[in-house]
C-alpha cells in the first residue's frame, strides 16, 4: 500500500492505522523512485463514523493525547503522522522524554518548540501544516484529506529546495536520551581514564567555573562553549544541561562535566570499556546480571527492566560484554526508546490522567 493513498484508502474504508511511525514506513525496492509502503497493522482496529475507542496502543513518542485519555477515534493516524513530519524537519520528535511518565506529560502539555535551529530555516507553511497535525483537540485537527490538500504539500514540486544544515547536534541529543546505566558507566570510564587524558576537560571546567563554586550553571556553560567557538542555542545547552545533570541540583559539577564530554567523545577505547563492565560485573561471570544492576542503580524495577529490554539484544535476561559495548559505543537513543515502550505502564499512566481530568472537572 502506498503512503499517499493510504490516508485516503485507511480512513475512507473505515480502518484505523494506530501505530503509525517511521519504522512502519518502507520502500517497496532499492530504486531513487520506489513507492513508499505501510506496514504493521497488527495494531489497526476498523470503525464506523463516531466510534471512539479506549484501548492504549501504539508507539510512545507518536501517541495522541487523547489515546492517553482513553478516548479517540481516527484522527489519531494524523497527529502520529504530525509527529512523523515534525521529526522528518528536525531530526527529533516534539514531545520527548526520558521515561514514560515524562514522554506522556509532555504529549499533554503540548507546545511545539519551532524556536531551534533548523525551525527558522523551515518555511511557514511547513510549520502551519505541523500545528494543524498537532492540534491537541482532535475535533478540529485536519483530516487526512485536508493534510493532502494543504498548500505545503500541494505546492511541493514548486517549493524553494533550502538546505537545514545540521538539523540536530546529535550527540547531545543521544545523550538526552540516553539510560540511567550509561551515563553511569560512562562516570566509571571517566573514572578509570589516566589522569593526564581528562586533565583538558578538568581544565576546560574550571576555566568554566567562573564563580569557581564547584559547579556549572546554564550561564557559565553557555559563556564558556561560546568562548570555545560553539555557537549552541540556549535551548539546546538547556536540554544538555538537563541531561547530563544526573544528581538534579541544576548545574554541574566536574564529574557530571567530564562524563558529557566523554559522551560528545564518542568514547571507544577497549581498555576503559572493559574496567567499566567488570565495575558492573561484581560476580566476574563475564555477564551484568539484573541484581547487579539493582546494586548499582537502586530499586528502580522499572528502570532496570527497561534497561535489559534496551541493552540485552539476544533476550537471555543478563548483559554480556558484547552487548554493552554495543551500547556505549552506539547509544540508545529515542528511536529505540519509540519501539520499546512498556505499555502496561501507559495504561496505568493514562487511567491516572483520567482521573486527574475527571477531579478538576
Amino acid at each position: 500500500m502506498s503512503a499517499q493513498p493510504m490516508w485516503q484508502l485507511c480512513h475512507s474504508n473505515g480502518v484505523i492505522h494506530r501505530d503509525l511511525k517511521p519504522e512502519n514506513f518502507l520502500f517497496a525496492n532499492k530504486s531513487e523512485d520506489a513507492p513508499l509502503k505501510v506496514i504493521d497493522f497488527g495494531l489497526s482496529v476498523f470503525f464506523n463514523p463516531g466510534d471512539r475507542f479506549t484501548e492504549v496502543v501504539g508507539s510512545a513518542y507518536y501517541m495522541a493525547p487523547e489515546v492517553l485519555k482513553r478516548n479517540y477515534g481516527q484522527e489519531v493516524d494524523v497527529w502520529s503522522a504530525g509527529v512523523i513530519l515534525y521529526i522528518l524537519l528536525c531530526g527529533v520528535p516534539p514531545f520527548w522524554g526520558d521515561n514514560d511518565e515524562k514522554i506522556a506529560q509532555a504529549i499533554i502539555r503540548g507546545g511545539l518548540d519551532f524556536n531551534r535551529e533548523p525551525w527558522p530555516r523551515v518555511s511557514g507553511n511547513a510549520k502551519d501544516l505541523i500545528r494543524r497535525m498537532l492540534d491537541p483537540d482532535p475535533a478540529t485537527r485536519l483530516t487526512a484529506a485536508q493534510v493532502l490538500e494543504h498548500p505545503w504539500l500541494k505546492n511541493a514540486d514548486t517549493a524553494p529546495n533550502v538546505s537545514l544544515g545540521e538539523a540536530v547536534r546529535s550527540r547531545l541529543q543521544q545523550f538526552s536520551a540516553m539510560n540511567k546505566f550509561k551515563k553511569k558507566a560512562l562516570g566509571v570510564v571517566a573514572r578509570n581514564m589516566p589522569v593526564e587524558e581528562l586533565d583538558k576537560y578538568v581544565q576546560m571546567f574550571h576555566l568554566m567555573d567562573k564563580d569557581k563554586n564547584g559547579n556549572l550553571s546554564l550561564e557559565e556553560l553557555m559563556e564558556g562553549l561560546h568562548i570555545n567557538g560553539q555557537r549552541v542555542p540556549e535551548s539546546e545547552i538547556r536540554m544538555l544541561l538537563e541531561a547530563a545533570d544526573t544528581d538534579g541540583n541544576g548545574t554541574l559539577d566536574c564529574d557530571e562535566f567530564v562524563t558529557v564530554s566523554l559522551h560528545l567523545k564518542k568514547m571507544t577505547n577497549e581498555k576503559y570499556l572493559a574496567a567499566a563492565f567488570r565495575y558492573f560485573d561484581k560476580d566476574g561471570s563475564g555477564f551484568i546480571e539484573i541484581d547487579e544492576l539493582r546494586q548499582e542503580l537502586g530499586p528502580n524495577e522499572q528502570a532496570i527492566l527497561e534497561i535489559i529490554r534496551d541493552v540485552d539484544t539476544d533476550r537471555d535476561g543478563r548483559i554480556s560484554y558484547q552487548e554493552f559495548e554495543l551500547m556505549m559505543k552506539s547509544g540508545a537513543d529515542w528511536r529505540n526508546a519509540s519501539r520499546q515502550f512498556s505499555r502496561a505502564n501507559f495504561s496505568t499512566l493514562s487511567r491516572k490522567l483520567c482521573k486527574e481530568e475527571t477531579s478538576s472537572s
